[in-house]
């Protein structure tokens, strides 16, 4: 019979007596206790040393662990993790790689000394979906904006602003604010554009104040100044929060690594936790979806500068231009029609299409934003 578990010593002391016995042969007395011939004589062996603890099992731990993790670099290890409780083993691995430390071990055993401090638990070392993403070529080709969903505070109610970089991840608004109005929210784009310049394109969802979902069109006050900038504005899909899919991402970061388990008395303190982050975020915080480089190696300021004043409306020869009037209304060809509200007091254009009698495309500056078919006198 093998070893059984509650008696392991005893058996073994029962076997080493008994074979002190010439009574059966060694082979066959092996074999009633259901042991190899060679673990027969090993502990025959241990019992001749008169060791109290010989016929005990002995650690099968190597004497020699040449490429066990040192005290000292699972220190380091840990502290970085405490530092940044949100960063798993291949984000710690390329911080280190990236500020010089050349000894440590592979994100894989990062990770198993993460688990071993206990560090790292199940839910957070499940994997993330994986979604394929466009990449705009060049910083600057678009930037995506959002608001993150508000949370209280003990003055109030906080609305994050997030502005993002398309090609490189680059945060370039981080603010709190106490409301989604479009004053607010233009007075920090200002800044932003002042600081890096304009981009060649926004993305937002649809909602104020970017868009006007209350609107047939869609254009917002804040978009309206967006066009007049010179920038595009895109819209996401409704129900389709992937379009403006890093935007979101970089939520999910600001959520684990900044907002959750804490609680701001005011904006202000918020605030405060913000521009301790974003630092860390752009410049030390290596991006998975980038290589694990950090965005300020990938993002680049604009050539376009924010001009001091608003460029004048200017548009083709061949284009119909008139004026929007009171209550979003323009007269066309002696019909009278309804545009957005937010071009009250603006030029737009009728521009007829080639080939196609009685339709029009209607343009505020550069940008499209609905037609018209004379046969059917409201736009579309």
């Amino acid at each position: 019979m093998p070893w059984q578990e509650v008696s392991t010593v005893s058996l073994r002391q029962e076997f080493v007596s008994l074979a002190g016995s010439s009574a059966v042969p060694f082979s066959t007395l092996c074999k009633r206790f259901g042991i190899s011939r060679k673990t027969g004589y090993k502990w025959i062996g241990r019992a001749q040393s008169q060791d109290p603890a010989a016929l005990q099992d002995r650690s099968r731990r190597p004497l020699h662990s040449p490429r066990h993790t040192a005290p000292e670099l699972q220190a380091l290890v840990v502290a970085l993790r405490r530092e940044h409780p949100a960063w798993g083993g291949r984000k710690l691995a390329h911080w280190f790689a990236r500020h010089g430390h050349t000894a440590l071990p592979a994100p894989s055993t990062i990770t198993h000394i993460l688990h071993r401090h206990g560090l790292i638990g199940l839910d957070t070392a499940l994997p993330h979906p994986r979604y394929q993403r466009f990449e705009h070529a060049r910083p600057n080709d678009l930037w995506q904006m959002d608001f993150k969903g508000d949370f209280l505070t003990g003055s109030g109610r906080c609305h994050a602003l997030t502005v993002l970089d398309d090609h490189s991840r680059y945060n370039l608004v981080l603010q709190s604010c106490s409301s989604q109005n479009t004053r607010e929210v233009q007075t920090h784009l200002t800044e932003a554009f002042e600081r890096y310049g304009l981009p060649v394109r926004f993305n937002a969802d649809r909602g104020q104040p970017w868009g006007a979902p209350r609107e047939v069109h869609g254009l917002s006050q804040l978009s309206v100044w967006l066009v007049r900038l010179g920038i595009r504005i895109g819209f996401s899909r409704p129900n389709h929060p992937q379009t403006n899919g890093k935007d979101e991402r970089f939520h999910r970061s600001l959520k684990a690594e900044v907002l959750n388990g804490r609680a701001f008395v005011s904006l202000a303190e918020a605030q405060s936790a913000f521009d301790r982050w974003r630092p860390v975020y752009n410049h030390e915080r290596p991006h998975e979806a980038i290589g694990y480089a950090v965005p300020a190696e990938r993002y680049q300021p604009s050539p376009r500068a924010f001009p001091q004043q608003l460029p004048p409306i200017e548009y083709g020869p061949d284009d119909v231009v008139a004026k929007v009037t009171w209550n979003g209304e323009v007269r066309f060809q002696s019909r009278k029609l309804k545009v957005p509200n937010s071009l009250m007091g603006l030029l737009i254009a009728f521009r007829p299409r080639a080939g196609e009698d009685g339709r029009y495309d209607l343009y505020f500056c550069h940008h499209r934003f609905s037609e018209l078919d004379l046969q059917n006198t409201s736009p579309r």
